[in-house]
């Protein structure tokens, strides 16, 4: 008799990353076999709070990777946000190491300094503050302390991969929140299966609904924690869980879910190429000085001009992250509008004016 079928699911969704793994890493038919995984093996390591999603994560990498001679390990971050967060990590340290994962380690952030360096301990800091003036919120800063510290332990074990829980309901959500800002396609694409520096992260429950994944868990016996911040409804993402995604469903039925993760890859597909024809765009308008030919700009579509002008913004030191719409707004005025503007200063310092038919790109 065969698994429960949500365990199926959970398991060929990520035996079908590690596949993506090992053929990255190396030619699949060198990959080592079961026996000499310890030695040869590439490590991916799952990134594991504890909850119902990332255990199953973990539960299901520890059952694929020995069969596919991939190393296997995991890490647990603690945010530091509520009492008692350090026992509760090394709990987690512990079930993960009884799945038979290892390496498996728990790492300490802090959340909400003016940093981004290594704090004493090993511990890492999320910033919720920069240089430009605006100051983000706590589920950013924590993202953002979470995000670097993985890298730091992916780096220093030399994981070929680090596997993230984020299931189709997560990307629903992140859609969500993005139509509520009023974003671009590509903010409206939600987030990918593979991101990060070299394709570091990958997330194999995108196509996974979340109680799929809980459900795998309760048929496996796995024991989960439920972390309160996802009740609460002071943050964002909570409320939109609980409370819009819920409103919707009852208004509109049963599967939007399904379509705002399905809106994530259409758009994701259209950004994509919008993305290429504005590198391609870039390169034929750049000099060798970054500055941009104000004519060849102006023939351009405005979805693919004004993602040329981000990127070399981007490219000129402004922060992506700080670099909105509005700005880009104003800089693609000095193509379409010009009337003798004085220079345009973005974020991060950068000055951007018009001279002699071309925008140039410096420091303010």
């Amino acid at each position: 008799m065969g698994p429960h079928p949500t365990v199926a699911a959970i398991r060929l969704a990520v035996r079908r990353v590690l596949h993506d793994v090992l053929a990255a890493s190396a030619d699949v038919s060198t990959a080592p076999s079961p026996a000499t995984a310890d030695a040869a093996g590439p490590l991916v390591l799952a990134a594991c709070s504890g909850g119902a999603d990332s255990m199953a994560l973990a539960a299901a990498l520890a059952f694929e990777a020995p069969r596919l001679g991939v190393r296997a390990g995991a890490v647990t971050v603690d945010h530091g946000l509520q009492s008692g967060s350090d026992r509760r990590a090394q709990e987690v340290v512990e079930r993960l190491r009884a799945l038979g994962l290892d390496p498996v380690e728990a790492i300490g952030v802090t959340v909400g300094r003016q940093s981004a360096t290594p704090a004493h301990g090993g511990a890492y800091v999320g910033t919720a503050g920069t240089g430009t003036g605006r100051r983000v919120g706590p589920e950013a800063a924590a993202r953002d302390a979470r995000y670097a510290a993985l890298d730091a332990v992916a780096e220093r074990r030399g994981a070929a991969a680090v596997l993230l829980g984020h299931t189709r309901d997560d990307q629903a959500e992140t859609v969500l929140l993005g139509l509520a800002r009023g974003s671009g396609t590509r903010s409206l694409s939600g987030m990918a299966a593979v991101s990060g520096a070299g394709g570091r992260y990958r997330r194999p429950f995108l196509l996974l609904d979340r109680d799929t994944v809980r459900q795998g868990c309760l048929a496996q016996g796995i024991t989960v924690w439920e972390d309160p911040h996802n009740h609460d409804p002071a943050y964002t993402r909570s409320r939109v869980r609980h409370e819009a995604l819920p409103v919707l469903e009852k208004s509109l039925g049963k599967g939007v879910v399904q379509a705002l993760a399905r809106t994530a890859q259409l758009s994701r597909d259209d950004a994509d190429a919008l993305d290429q024809w504005a590198a391609d765009a870039q390169a034929d308008a750049a000099g060798d000085d970054g500055s941009l030919d104000v004519a060849r700009l102006h023939g351009l579509p405005a979805a693919v001009r004004r993602r040329v002008l981000r990127r070399a913004a981007v490219a000129a030191g402004s922060p992506p992250g700080f670099l909105f719409a509005r700005h880009i707004e104003e800089v693609d005025r000095l193509v379409t509008g010009w009337r003798g503007q004085k220079a345009l200063n973005l974020p991060g310092g950068v000055a951007v004016r018009r001279a002699d038919g071309r925008l140039v790109f410096s420091p303010s």
